[in-house]
């Protein structure tokens, strides 16, 4: 019975090992499904119950409230800002991750102390995978962000060229975003979306809410759009050129970035290709070899 039990522990620790390690080494997704999100009309966000949500959210701005001012708890608000994550949440996962890795290992080893395992080792065990897994949530916001960036400057792209196409066609240029914006329905244009209805309820004009947004969530392409739109307005210049170059420009930066991706990737699979074919061979070789000793 406790050879069953250990053999339990054993899986229920390995199995959290490996989903860890697919939450932080995922893939980046590919180029094609990526786009056509971006063209997709948003779901409608399923509704939480309001008990739990409540709950969640209390508990993690107490949390938020408690560790705000400790060493080392940092909170990417940019970052959260961009997934649509509240700080009290973001902090409550890290607390509810650490706690659980804190305690897992003394509660999966229990049938291994009853045979006289020290004590000390789940211990050490809990304190390591606590740490490990207070950082695992960052790093998903991380690449979480990342992705979202990445979709974001594709939307811009052809928001530039949108925008132009209007100026091009002799419309103001605060009105030129507006209806450049509409066309899109990508969670993307709708972020461009509420900024510029934000900005006629502020009075203020559209380029600085985007550079308002820019800095709310670090969106630097945002930044070149509303430089432009800016000269546009201050001096009258034709910036359907400038707009129509950034947007190239912003292209060939996103195809060389996928294309530097892609190499990366393609060097990590070299060493276990050539380490898969040294396995090849001496399979192949075993049978001669061990029959040239036995002989």
């Amino acid at each position: 019975m406790t050879a069953v039990a250990a053999i339990l522990a054993g899986a229920a620790i390995g199995t959290g090992v490996a989903l860890l390690l697919r939450e932080v080494l995922m893939p980046d997704p590919a180029l094609g499904p990526a786009l056509r999100r971006l063209n997709q009309p948003a779901l409608a966000p399923t509704p939480d119950l309001p008990g739990v949500a409540d709950r969640d959210e209390r508990w993690g701005q107490w949390l938020l409230e408690k560790l705000s001012d400790v060493p080392g708890v940092r909170i990417p608000y940019k970052d959260l800002a961009l997934t649509g994550t509240t700080p009290a949440k973001f902090l409550l996962t890290k607390a509810a991750l650490a706690a659980g890795g804190l305690l897992l290992p003394p509660l999966s080893t229990i049938p291994l102390l009853i045979l006289g395992l020290p004590l000390y080792l789940p211990a050490i065990v809990g304190l390591l995978a606590a740490t490990l897994l207070w950082f695992t949530p960052d790093l998903a916001l991380r690449d979480k962000a990342k992705r979202a960036r990445a979709e974001f400057a594709h939307a811009m792209a052809a928001y530039l060229d949108l925008v132009a196409l209007r100026r091009a066609g002799g419309v103001a240029a605060e009105q030129a975003m507006e209806q450049a914006a509409q066309v899109g329905e990508g969670w993307a244009f709708q972020r461009i979306q509420a900024a510029l209805s934000r900005s006629r309820v502020d009075k203020v004009p559209h380029w600085e809410s985007l550079a308002r947004l820019t800095a709310e969530l670090d969106l630097p392409v945002l930044d070149d759009l509303a430089a432009i739109m800016r000269q546009s307005a201050d001096d009258g210049a034709a910036v359907y050129t400038t707009l129509r170059s950034r947007a190239k420009n912003l292209r060939t930066e996103l195809l060389s970035a996928q294309a530097a991706s892609a190499n990366a990737n393609s060097e990590k699979m070299t060493a276990p290709g050539a380490l898969m074919a040294v396995l090849v061979m001496l399979l192949i070789s075993f049978p001669a070899v061990i029959r040239m000793l036995n002989t």
